[in-house]
């Protein structure tokens, strides 16, 4: 017969069992990740970054948590949503999706460590002061997405050769990578000879709008710049592309594949991967500071045949020969 003292006893471990799981889930460390998107756009790259962790032994659920943030398009959300995931004390924060996510988790922290993916200089932008030890509590990836605008207009160029004017695409709100890219762009134009005009566009109807005056204006070809939000809206820039026959080039994938006429850019995959797999580095012991920011190896071409008939243009062939994907 079991004495009551001893059953009171029984009572009191068995309420104590959830605490002590609560406490045990609490222990697991938290992921906090930041994105200027939204969880709809971003979904399958936060996909490669799971798969990026599991290569550390990390997995979201069972030995690791995430915590995220999204600013839904609005920088001016992601100081806030930065400084929250502090509060919680997240292990490491990881920030996709430009520049601005990466800059308002360095300004909010000097102690958690931080893994940016980026598409900027991480030099000029001053989020490290070295590529190869950062130092600090930040280090990363850089996509090289902006470093290769150049070579984009150059690309046009050579679709369109004979262009008279390109027009070029970027998002003002995004700073400081919208000037940047500006200032680069405008310069290898001036390198080339090549007359471009700038449009503006934050919103979806700014984008509406610039379409229109696009139709207006007839340039021979469209370039629009590596930003987050237009991300967001890479249907919308299909159909308008299509709906006005604009020539448009893309720095994503992505685009491409919503039936974009050409994208370049490094592979999201890889990318991608490799921000999990530095979190979960970083996870397991090692110091952020002591580990160079990775750069891409494999860029991609991508032309869609479907938007190059429908636009009715012919595609250089020694162009299309350089194709690494080409989308039927």
């Amino acid at each position: 017969m079991m004495r009551r003292r001893d059953f009171i006893t029984l009572l009191g471990g068995a309420a104590a069992w959830p605490l002590a799981a609560r406490a045990q889930q609490r222990a697991v460390p938290v992921i906090g990740l930041l994105s200027s998107r939204s969880a709809a756009v971003d979904t399958p790259l936060i996909a490669v970054i799971r798969q990026g962790l599991s290569e550390t032994d990390l997995v979201e659920g069972q030995n690791i948590a995430i915590d995220y943030r999204w600013a839904e398009g609005q920088y001016d959300r992601l100081a806030a949503l930065a400084a929250d995931l502090v509060r919680r004390q997240v292990a490491v924060i990881v920030t996709i999706g430009g520049e601005s996510p990466a800059l308002a988790a360095k300004a909010a922290t000097t102690t958690i460590p931080i893994v940016f993916l980026i598409g900027g200089d991480p030099v000029k932008s001053g989020l490290v002061t070295n590529l190869h030890h950062p130092g600090g509590n930040i280090t990363g990836i850089d996509a090289l997405l902006e470093q290769l605008e150049q070579k984009r207009l150059e690309l046009l160029r050579e679709l369109r050769p004979g262009a008279t004017t390109i027009a070029i695409l970027v998002n003002p709100k995004n700073q400081p990578e919208a000037e940047s890219v500006v200032s680069d762009i405008q310069a290898a134009a001036r390198s080339m000879g090549q007359a471009i005009v700038i449009l503006n566009a934050s919103t979806i109807r700014d984008i509406d709008a610039a379409f229109a005056r696009l139709a207006e204006m007839r340039p021979d070809a469209l370039l629009v710049t590596t930003d987050a939000f237009f991300f967001t809206r890479a249907q919308q820039f299909v159909v308008l592309a299509a709906r006005h026959s604009i020539p448009t080039l893309f720095s994503r994938r992505e685009f491409a594949a919503a039936g974009g006429l050409m994208s370049y850019g490094s592979n999201a995959d890889d990318n991608y991967r490799l921000a999990g797999v530095y979190a979960g580095r970083i996870l397991k012991g090692e110091r952020p500071g002591d580990l160079p920011v990775q750069l891409p190896t494999k860029f991609e071409l991508v032309f869609n045949l479907t938007m190059v008939k429908a636009l009715g243009i012919e595609v250089p062939p020694t162009l299309l020969a350089r194709a690494d994907e080409v989308i039927e």
